[in-house]
């Protein structure tokens, strides 16, 4: 079984993908093929797409059974111990990538060379949380004050 999803594809291709697939919703194909017509449409998909992005999901003997391919997208398929995982690369050189390919999110570099934390620049109690914990508190402190 294959899934093929497309965007911004040439309507061409579109069409040429349902004589194998079903298209079960816009620029979503599904279907069952072998490994030839697989590779044949991936060649198509690739010969066709300019500027849109491809991403095909199709059944593998491996311990995930099923395995990705991608053109022209920011998600890629990066080995992890066995395991093939979808990873989005980070955008800017400020944002570090790990040794498995996750952004580390909680350092960032801002135009002074300091590191700092990403909960360090938030404004205190800028959360909902944090304001019902806040009037708790004062209640607490009223009832505490009047007896």
């Amino acid at each position: 079984m294959i899934v093929v999803v497309l965007t911004a594809c040439p309507v061409g291709l579109r069409g040429d993908l349902t004589r194998w697939l079903l298209e079960i919703a816009p620029d979503v194909f599904v279907g069952h093929v072998s490994a030839r017509v697989r590779e044949k449409l991936w060649e198509r998909i690739e010969g066709q797409m300019r500027t849109g992005k491809a991403i095909m999901v199709y059944s593998a003997r491996n311990e995930q059974h099923l395995a990705f391919r991608v053109h022209n997208a920011e998600w890629i398929p990066k080995d992890c111990e066995g395991l093939e995982l979808m990873v989005r690369p980070a955008r800017s050189n400020t944002e570090t990538v790990d040794s498995t390919g996750m952004r580390d999110e909680s350092q960032k570099s801002e135009g002074n060379g300091h590191q700092t934390s990403e909960h360090a620049s938030m404004p205190h109690g800028w959360s909902n949380a944090s304001k019902y914990r806040k009037a708790k508190s004062m209640m607490k402190r009223r009832r505490a004050g009047g007896q």
